[in-house]
């Protein structure tokens, strides 16, 4: 076309442009055509030899792959092509490709396309030789894009006749090195892609039914891609796709999530970090599924997922994994493990002007994975170095000389991949028995050697997933998390840990819409992908550690995040509160088979608070009728009625030693009720507008009110609990931008969570008065909040229909479950909520999966509130209906 004159050429030119904004630019290969050939060697000789193989024509190389794994593979590059011609002799199938001083001859079986197969690489190669690479790749964009407007999807590959078509696009599918350019299309049953080369095979056929899970991917620096998985745990997915314009992947999204929608729950890192906390994931899990929300993926060589190094130690005989020496420091990143090497390289950064990084190579790029996979995958590593295999001396030899090199060698700061950590052992053995060439010693590269502690390559990935779900390493993933995917992963935070990268590697860290010159474009995204991209970041604070009950701490120092809750515990304890721990984690186990057991109508307005005795005979309950009442187990009946003003109720409580009930009231009061002289005894004018919940913990009174205060009251130490009257000290005095609604308090007695109407948390330290975290959970009222049995979390439940989770530690909302209706009042153990719902249902759920599990009928109105035995065996709710009901659980 170009030989027609210039207005063709610039025509062209023209249509690569407008196509190139639109594409994404690509350090891999597009992978065009594939045919069977024959690679022939001395043609006419004697010695005349045919290879049998695939043919692959990528948009910058041709390569050749023989069918016999002894032979070596043929990457030829289109620019360095002298000729490429069909020969003019009988056997016309044969291009010709002459290669330097090297002819490659191959016969093809195209059945009379060979004259399209030749065009095809002439226009490749004239792409090739462009000077500059933005006009190559602006030329190969035109080739493509005009490819994909003459073919549309083949309606004929349908799974059946009554499928609806719902959306059809062009896109490209990304695997390693080389992406498919092709046709997707969406039906109401299955998800299909169509490669124009008709590679792997014709049609990729995914059943929606199947589909586990989708993530959105920014590919080459650009939010394009999207990838597909069919199962819940697993590392590869089943197909990557890329996109020409976010429009079309965010269509197909939404088509694939709203199909999907009952299937599965998208989870976030926040849900993820809540089931790794808890221990419902290992820590393998929770790594694979940070990164599949960092964009990395095994599709992808320039985000391939990032595993750290955990073992120290490869010079022992025997694995201690009960010794901190063994394990590496995960608080620092690979760059800072070598005090000497760090020095150095911060007089460097020091010196350095703007931008200033630390490191001039990164911890996961392309070459670094193939380092590692070399044995499993040469084809990758050849394809990557123009067919050839790295010098002997640098490949993937050994494992206690590749830690080395991490601590030692200049300008070496990688980390492990998942493969590592998983059960196929095979990227550690030569069993294709590649010539990888002989070492400066003369010693051939064949098996990695493995530390003296592994007995083969099974047994060291055996040990290699203990270690990585140790106890030393549960305690101190976080810190590494917060290098790779947290907080201190940017900004000056990372300068802090020793991790900063050139800007470039970070997401934001260049924006490539502004870069008008498409070579500069080009130069730089073959930067970037060459070196290494960082993670997105997943976290902006402090990741929270893991839950680690009952275990002695093994840590050479703890950096931060000490816990709040932790408390010794002797070896081989056993108690009277280990056994009733038991008999609780038993009791929710058994939840769902809470029964009714019986139903009084006891007041003539809702029920707002109930509060038993200790030895469970007799019931306090507060109504909207201001009335306080009590209850009679044994007899069924109300022995004690008593009004205090004329306003609602709204809390009670018993104070130790069942002699006297506090309940709150809107009137701005609190009153003391002897039950021993059935009458107020004392009254508590403590607030300016109505009293909205009261808790009593330790001889201290917590009152909160919607004049937007959290008073802390103390019982003076001389007064007992009997006394007529009662002599309360002001201690604190909690102050909020509004009213607050509810409040209590962690099992220590030393946090304090409030929540206001107008849908913020706030959790506060009541030794000293301050608050904590502040966050705005809800956007409505607050109506209840507790912590957890640990509390290590925080749940919140408010008028929006939602239930939050806290991390007390750092204030971070790490999950957020949607109801159907308001859940008015709730009890938890950490991972299973009893809920009283706003229809008047218990609903029973499953926080980490999100969803409800049981539903029991029992009020005819909103849940008020609830109580709990401290054996979690029997419960008592109160209702908008005037009634309470007993429930008791059934094993």
């Amino acid at each position: 076309v170009a030989e027609k004159g210039n207005v063709s050429s610039q025509g062209i030119h023209s249509v690569a442009q407008s196509a190139f904004s639109l594409l994404l630019l690509n350090l891999e290969e597009y992978f065009f055509e594939q045919h069977t050939a024959n690679h022939i060697k001395n043609k006419g000789c004697r010695d005349e030899r045919k290879f049998r193989g695939s043919l692959k024509i990528c948009s910058k190389s041709i390569i050749f792959e023989p069918d016999d794994n002894i032979q070596p593979i043929i990457k030829i590059p289109l620019r360095d092509c002298i000729s490429i011609k069909a020969p003019e002799d009988n056997e016309a199938k044969n291009p010709f490709t002459r290669y330097g001083r090297t002819e490659h001859l191959f016969q093809l079986d195209v059945a009379g396309k060979l004259g399209d197969v030749v065009q095809t690489l002439h226009q490749l190669y004239r792409a090739s030789c462009l000077d500059k690479m933005g006009d190559q790749a602006a030329m190969i964009t035109a080739i493509l894009q005009s490819r994909l407007a003459r073919t549309s999807f083949d309606k004929n590959r349908f799974q059946s006749i009554s499928e609806t078509l719902h959306m059809e696009c062009k896109a490209e599918m990304v695997t390693p090195l080389v992406t498919n350019p092709g046709h997707v299309c969406v039906t109401d049953a299955n998800l299909y892609f169509q490669p124009l080369n008709g590679y792997p095979k014709p049609v990729v056929q995914i059943t929606l039914q199947n589909v586990r899970r989708i993530y959105k991917r920014r590919h080459g620096l650009m939010p394009l891609g999207l990838e597909v998985f069919c199962t819940e745990n697993d590392l590869c997915s089943d197909i990557y796709l890329k996109f020409y314009n976010y429009q079309d992947r965010d269509e197909l999204y939404f088509l694939i999530a709203t199909y999907i929608e009952n299937h599965i729950t998208e989870h976030t890192a926040e849900s993820y970090m809540l089931q790794w906390q808890r221990g419902h994931i290992s820590n393998y899990q929770y790594l694979l599924h940070l990164n599949n929300l960092a964009d990395r993926s095994c599709n992808d060589l320039s985000q391939y997922p990032v595993f750290p190094w955990i073992i120290a130690d490869y010079s022992s005989s025997v694995l201690d994994l009960t010794k901190p020496e063994t394990f590496r420091d995960l608080s620092k990143p690979i760059g800072a493990l070598n005090k000497e090497r760090l020095d150095r390289l911060l007089t460097r950064y020091q010196e350095m002007p703007e931008p200033k990084f630390m490191y001039g190579s990164h911890y996961s790029s392309p070459g670094y994975v193939l380092f590692y996979l070399v044995r499993v995958a040469p084809e990758y590593m050849l394809c990557l170095q123009n067919g050839k295999f790295d010098h002997a001396d640098r490949t993937f030899n050994s494992l206690a000389e590749t830690w080395k090199n991490c601590l030692d060698g200049a300008t070496d700061f990688k980390e492990l991949i998942p493969e590592f950590y998983e059960n196929d052992s095979s990227f550690l053995v030569n069993s294709l028995k590649l010539d990888l060439g002989k070492r400066q010693g003369g010693k051939m590269v064949d098996d990695v050697e493995l530390p003296p502690w592994a007995s083969g390559p099974d047994d060291f990935l055996q040990k290699s997933q203990e270690a990585l779900e140790s106890q030393y390493v549960s305690e101190h993933l976080h810190e590494w998390i917060d290098i790779i995917f947290g907080y201190k992963q940017k900004g000056s935070e990372a300068v802090a840990a020793h991790n900063v990268f050139h800007p470039l590697t970070y997401e934001g860290g260049v924006d490539l819409n502004s870069i008008m010159d498409p070579n500069e474009k080009v130069a730089l995204l073959t930067q970037i992908l060459e070196f290494g991209q960082t993670p997105k970041q997943l976290f902006t604070i402090p990741h929270p550690r893991r839950i680690i009950p009952k275990l002695k701490s093994l840590s050479r120092t703890s950096s931060h995040n000490v816990s709040i809750a932790e408390s010794p515990v002797s070896p081989n304890e056993e108690s009277f509160e280990d056994l009733t721990e038991e008999s609780i984690t038993l009791a929710w186990n058994n939840i769902a088979k809470l029964k009714l057991d019986e139903q009084y109508k006891i007041h003539k307005e809702a029920i707002t608070g109930i509060a038993v005795t200790c030895n469970g005979s007799s019931v306090f309950t507060t109504s909207q009728d201001s009335t306080l009442k009590m209850f009679s187990k044994e007899s069924k009946t109300i022995q004690r009625s008593a009004s205090f003003s004329n306003m609602a109720l709204s809390s009670c409580l018993i104070l130790p030693g069942d002699t006297t009930v506090i309940s709150s009231s809107w009137d701005n009061h609190i009153y003391f009720y002897s039950i021993a002289f059935g009458r107020q005894q004392d009254i508590l004018m403590g607030h300016d507008d109505a009293v909205s919940k009261i808790c009593w913990r330790d001889r201290r009174l917590y009152s909160a009110s919607w004049d937007s205060t959290v008073k802390v009251w103390h019982c003076a130490p001389g007064e007992t609990l009997s006394s007529k009257k009662h002599h309360f000290e002001l201690l604190a005095e909690l102050e909020h931008e509004v009213s607050v609604n509810t409040i209590n308090l962690n099992a220590a007695n030393t946090i304090l969570v409030s929540g206001t109407k107008e849908g913020t948390i706030s959790v506060w330290d009541v030794t000293t008065a301050t608050v904590l975290h502040q966050l705005p959970c809800h956007s409505g009222t607050v109506f209840d909040a507790a912590f957890s049995p640990d509390s290590r979390h925080l749940l919140s439940t408010g008028a929006d229909c939602c239930f939050k989770v806290i991390d007390v530690q750092t204030g971070m909302l790490i999950s957020s479950v949607t109801t159907d209706e308001p859940q008015r009042c709730f009890k938890w153990d950490g991972n299973t909520i009893l809920s009283g719902s706003q229809s008047g249902e218990l609903l029973i759920w499953d926080l980490l999966g999100g969803k409800v599990t049981e539903r029991l009928k029992g009020h005819t109105g909103a849940v008020m509130s609830m109580w709990m035995n401290e054996q979690c065996n029997s419960v008592i709710t109160g209702g908008e209906d005037k009634q309470i009901i007993f429930w008791k659980l059934q094993y």
